[in-house]
């Protein structure tokens, strides 16, 4: 299978930066799609950037323009770099990859989270 561990996060003033990693290893086939999701208290967890192995990236329109994925194929790792931080931002962020670990068998695989959180 697939684990994913998660670097970065803590906490920033509103308007900071912060950046947060994701290594990717055990048996990994292929690699589909990497890329994070959020979820603060009492709300669904919610999706915040993608990229495709093709580097399309996809954000939610609530971070674009402020947050960056990227990947770097070789190690399997994904980034996502977070400027101009809102209290909004606040939530544990969660490393998602969509993998084959097989030829033909893939699957869903999760970080364990990491809290950012964004206060004065």
């Amino acid at each position: 299978q697939v684990q994913l561990v998660e670097s970065g996060g803590g906490l920033v003033q509103p308007g900071g930066s912060l950046s947060l990693s994701c290594a990717a290893s055990g048996s990994i086939f292929s690699i589909v799609v990497m890329g994070w999701y959020r979820q603060a208290p009492g709300k669904q967890r919610e999706l915040v950037a993608t990229l495709t192995g093709g580097s399309i990236a996809n954000y939610a329109d609530s971070v674009k323009g402020r947050f960056t994925i990227s990947r770097t194929n070789a190690k399997n790792t994904v980034y996502l770099q977070m400027n101009s931080l809102k209290p909004e931002d606040t939530a544990v962020y969660y490393c998602n990859s969509k993998a084959y670990y097989s030829a033909t068998s893939w699957d869903d695989f999760w970080g364990q989270g990491t809290q950012v959180t964004v206060s004065s």
